[in-house]
């Protein structure tokens, strides 16, 4: 399979066929690889064009963002790299009170890669925007050499109408806001690592990855005075508490013994010396509301499988920016703080 094929490539084979440079081409390879694979899979109006880009209209305030997916290894327990290029960006349109309906998806592909594990990961990605309600419009194809890359890496942008009446954002945290926590914590860091090192735990450890989308717009419709949103990806809750009590100007203080992590995941990090609260997740967030809406925003959210363990962790208060502590058990408390490194690599 080469540019050079005259009339037209031999069909593409996933079970010995693999990604070439050809395909990367812009010839007859990279249309066939397309016309095979990709725009099966997320086939809609926009696409069908075949046109440099995608014309949307989206009257209105709109939320824009984007990310890129680099994990290692591709597919772990309880998701993979198409599946969360998908929901990590519907959930960053989320945190800013936006419903998700548009996405790009930008694709370098390693030469050698099998197109057995391509068409894989493309059909969970469009599994995965069928379930979020959203369309891939538009998107891009490269490919590098043999060793420069770990098969795939993914970037997504994603635009959103905006619902929420109010800005949500740092900014509108008040002293006195209390803080929701959407589930257990450190599944998702976890479960990339064991299946990368080919760990062999008792138990198996899933990824958290999942569309958040449904439970935030829930509580915009209901009315619910959303202060805040922020998912717990790199980082995990520490980081998040810290970027928005600095730049909230306020401090936090949380309850260590009311934050749930489950009990493999907690002898997992105690093994390897990691702090859950640090550990990376893909399907969790959380929710700064005033203390009047608390009680209804929790019952709002435990009504969604993503989000039914939620509960309050803590709450604002007047003091230094970016201070966040965590009482104990036994009354004792600890400052948490962002790590200056990365404890799990390449886990999004």
């Amino acid at each position: 399979m080469t540019d050079s094929c005259n009339n037209q490539c031999p069909p593409l084979n996933d079970d010995h066929d693999v990604v070439k440079m050809a395909h990367g081409g812009g010839g007859r390879a990279m249309a066939q690889l397309l016309d095979d694979i990709f725009r099966p899979a997320f086939d809609n109006p926009w696409l069908a064009q075949q046109h440099d880009g995608a014309v949307v209209e989206m009257p209105g305030a709109m939320a824009f963002t984007t990310d890129s997916y680099v994990v290692r290894p591709l597919f772990f327990p309880g998701s993979d790299i198409g599946t969360m290029a998908v929901h990590g960006t519907v959930n960053d349109l989320a945190m800013c009170g936006a419903r998700p309906q548009y996405l790009s998806a930008g694709f370098i592909l390693e030469e050698g890669l099998p197109l057995a594990t391509l068409r894989r990961v493309v059909d969970a990605m469009a599994a995965a925007a069928v379930e979020a309600g959203v369309q891939i419009v538009t998107g891009d194809l490269k490919v590098v050499e043999r060793g420069k890359a770990d098969g795939v890496y993914i970037n997504t942008a994603g635009v959103g109408k905006v619902m929420a009446p109010k800005s949500v954002e740092p900014t509108r945290v008040q002293a006195g806001d209390r803080i929701l926590l959407s589930g257990d914590l450190g599944r998702h860091g976890v479960a990339v690592m064991t299946a990368r090192e080919k760990l062999d735990l008792e138990s198996a450890i899933e990824s958290d990855c999942a569309s958040v989308v449904q439970p935030v717009l829930a509580l915009l419709e209901e009315g619910i005075d959303v202060r805040c949103l922020r998912d717990l990806t790199r980082g995990g809750l520490a980081s998040a508490l810290v970027e928005v009590s600095e730049s909230a100007g306020l401090a936090a203080e949380i309850r260590e013994v009311d934050i749930p992590v489950r009990e493999d995941v907690s002898a997992f990090c105690e093994l390897l010396g990691l702090d859950p609260l640090h550990v990376a997740n893909e399907g969790r967030f959380i929710a700064i509301v005033a203390e009047q809406d608390v009680a209804r925003a929790a019952d709002i959210l435990r009504r969604y499988p993503v989000s039914e363990g939620t509960v309050e962790i803590g709450h604002f208060v007047e003091g230094a920016a970016g201070l966040v502590t965590a009482s104990s058990m036994i009354g004792a408390s600890r400052v948490i703080d962002r790590l200056s490194g990365e404890q799990l690599p390449r886990i999004c």
